[in-house]
């Protein structure tokens, strides 16, 4: 060892391959990283400028002819000590043919696969399969919106831990713990499947006008189905704990292997993913659900699609996505701690981290201690806060429109559910993924700083913020429908669907079918007063009905039965649904294209040792104020639009059949511009607060966990190159 004017140890050189080129061309001061061991080390003066020692002589020294040789190797052996920079593989098995994955390229590659599936299973399986898990488990709305909202419960309450404690862990050892719990979360969803038993039929209803129909009973029952209510939760539950080293300790090793000006490009693109994700598992869902329910029990059945008691076979793609979800495993294990070349990545980036009085280096260590003043270090910077305000009022909007944009384009333009979910699908999938990659290319391509990222994403937001008005232009008006906006042949009263042509059928409330007759919509073929189906035709088709005023112009053998009614809404006569379709595309790419920005930014402006933590504070956050709150204020905004509810033969209101198209769309207005304005406003701040380092100060990253002593870079290179 040296005295305190010198270098203690030449391994603490800050390593790149290129810092002898570099420094030798700009003989400035830098900062060394040393280990602070010596006492009379930590009592040195960091700030005053000490002349160096000569360094203890190798026993061996290099030949004069090759200090660059010498110096790389120093450089490389640096790399491997202080960032473990080492080989793809496990223990000893690192074949030479899988070296190509040990790349930051690689990585993504293996963070995109599971992002996707995280994002097929949560956003996409799920979600398309709770209406059946509600029918086959026998369970409530309630019971299942429960269901939903386990996996962001479990991400709130893991997520600052995970990113905290895996900050200076193993990242891709945490991804294959993700990706592990993510599998196992898969699969514990689909367990009830091979525990309930066998489906069982109930009797088909009849949608016709029948005079003797049985009257049902108001008894409820509690059926002991519901209890796979615990089994669903706790899969769900699993699934968080995997999503959340996905997301915070993922990004921040991409952020880690890459430069600067690169890392917007690598994160857009990993969200991009994580969104494409979802819609592979509509589709998938969506495909399983036209096979029988029981089908690995080799039953089979004569009830179709149409019929509404069909239910499909939800559980296959959860077993596949356990599967695929195992299979990362092993590749993520095999990645190193650090990806080879992070050590020179690191030593080429400057800090950006906003300046105040907040900003002083915590010991970011493992102890449990070490939480509390991490934790409130990063709650007093204020430009770090507003961010985070500003990513969580935008996912409330992005959140509630992902829920609910098929039920409005199936009420305004008059859509089946099933047409209007995937018209709501092919703009918001391919919108979102497109605005996450663009963001973060244009961030990449101009190599901007912190303070311009943020500004790019102010200028997304007020485009985004002006083409929102598209839902007042898109409003349509309500079609003509029987006993809520027109009568019944002038017989019935408003707002009543009964009626004297269709008192006498004992209609239900609770089976919303609608028929189309004479140019006005029917609630059900019963309340249209139709006794007679044709199943064979598609669209099914009803005679004999009662309630529609027969027309002179019909020609043809429907005549003979009388009075015709076609099943399905009536077709619309608003023409806007292109145009719609159009500019609220655009308005998707613009509001998506200012996450990677801003995710990028809230790394830049965070200490460097805290920005996984910054991250899993961003995403409990996000998720508190955002994605639960969201759908929740969506739907009862939406639901205060309702003209009429269904109610069961108990009397106890359900779900909303008809809205007020034009107060629904002006409400959805109002909600957009209020949290656009929210977003632009913290947005604003940010940037107004943002105060950069010093442009002259070089701050190196390396000077958060040693004892940082100053040297002549000049002086330094030629007793390196001497003693060698």
């Amino acid at each position: 060892m040296k005295s305190a004017k010198g270098i203690e140890n030449l391994a603490f050189v800050p390593s790149s391959p290129d810092i002898l080129r570099r420094l030798s061309a700009s003989p400035s001061q830098i900062e060394v990283s040393a280990l602070s061991s010596d006492p009379q080390r930590e009592n040195s003066q960091p700030q005053e400028l000490q002349k160096p020692q000569e360094p203890q002589k190798s026993p061996e020294p290099s030949l004069p002819s090759a200090p660059p040789n010498v110096s790389e190797e120093k450089l490389r052996s640096l790399s491997l000590s202080e960032f473990e920079e080492g080989p793809y593989g496990w223990r000893n098995f690192h074949p030479q043919c899988l070296q190509r994955c040990n790349t930051p390229g690689g990585f993504l590659l293996h963070y995109c696969l599971l992002a996707v599936t995280q994002g097929i299973v949560v956003n996409g399986l799920v979600n398309i399969s709770i209406s059946t898990v509600e029918k086959r488990y026998e369970m409530k709305s309630s019971l299942t919106g429960l269901i939903s909202s386990s996996y962001d419960i479990s991400f709130c309450l893991l997520s600052l831990f995970v990113s905290f404690f895996g900050e200076r862990g193993h990242k891709p050892r945490w991804l294959a713990f993700a990706a592990f719990m993510i599998g196992l979360g898969a699969l514990v969803f689909s367990l009830p499947q091979f525990f309930s038993g066998e489906y069982k039929l109930g009797s088909l209803f009849e949608d016709t006008c029948v005079t003797t129909r049985n009257s049902t009973s108001c008894t409820s029952s509690t059926s002991s189905l519901s209890n796979y209510l615990y089994v669903f939760i706790l899969g769900q539950l699993l699934l968080g704990a995997g999503g959340t080293p996905l997301y915070t300790l993922g990004t921040a090793f991409l952020d880690d292997s890459v430069p600067t000006h690169k890392s917007s490009l690598y994160i857009g693109t990993g969200y991009a993913m994580s969104i494409l994700g979802p819609a592979i598992g509509y589709v998938l869902g969506g495909q399983l659900l036209t096979i029988y329910i029981d089908v690995a029990m080799g039953e089979s059945t004569d009830v179709t699609e149409d019929d509404p008691r069909w239910l499909g076979a939800w559980w296959i793609g959860f077993l596949l996505s356990w599967i695929f979800a195992w299979s990362l495993i092993i590749p993520f294990s095999c990645f190193p701690k650090h990806l080879p070349g992070t050590a020179e990545i690191q030593a080429g980036k400057t800090s950006q981290a906003h300046q105040s009085n907040s900003n002083a280096d915590v010991k970011f260590g493992k102890s449990i201690k070490d939480f509390p003043a991490a934790l409130k270090n990063l709650m007093k910077n204020a430009v770090f806060m507003c961010l985070v305000l500003s990513t969580s009022s935008e996912a409330l909007i992005t959140t509630g429109f992902a829920t609910f944009l098929p039920k409005f384009i199936e009420n305004q333009f008059g859509l089946t559910s099933s047409f209007a979910a995937t018209l709501g699908g092919a703009v918001l999938i391919p919108g979102a993924a497109l605005g996450q990659i663009l963001g973060g290319f244009l961030v990449s391509k101009f190599k901007m700083t912190c303070k311009n990222t943020m500004k790019f994403a102010l200028f997304t937001s007020g485009v985004a913020l002006t083409l929102s008005f598209v839902f007042i232009y898109a409003k349509c008006e309500n079609e003509p429908f029987a006993g809520v906006s027109e009568s019944y042949n002038g017989t019935g009263e408003l707002g009543n669907l009964i009626a004297p042509c269709n008192a006498n059928c004992n209609c239900s409330r609770s089976y919303y079918y609608p028929v189309c007759g004479d140019g006005v919509q029917y609630f059900s073929p019963c309340f249209a007063g139709c006794s007679n189906p044709v199943a064979h035709r598609k669209p099914k088709v009803y005679y004999n009905c009662s309630c529609i005023e027969r027309k002179t112009e019909i020609t043809s053998a429907a005549e003979t039965f009388g009075f015709e009614a076609k099943a399905g809404k009536c077709e619309t006569h608003c023409a806007k649904l292109p145009i719609f379709l159009c500019i609220f595309f655009i308005v998707i790419i613009f509001t998506f294209m200012a996450g990677t920005p801003i995710t990028v930014s809230i790394l830049r402006c965070v200490n460097h040792r805290q920005r996984s933590l910054a991250l899993g504070i961003q995403f409990m956050v996000l998720r508190l104020l955002g994605t639960i709150p969201g759908p929740i204020i969506f739907g009862f905004t939406i639901d205060s639009t309702c003209i009429l509810w269904d109610i069961n033969d108990c009397g106890i209101k359900g779900a909303c059949w008809i809205y007020d198209n034009i107060k629904m769309a002006h409400m959805l207005v109002a909600i957009s511009v209020t949290c656009k304005v929210i977003t632009m406003f913290f947005n604003g701040f940010a940037i107004f607060l943002y105060k950069p380092p010093p442009s002259a100060t070089d701050v190196s990253f390396h000077k958060e966990n040693a004892v940082v002593t100053n040297v002549l870079a000049e002086q330094d290179l030629n007793k390196i190159v001497k003693e060698g």
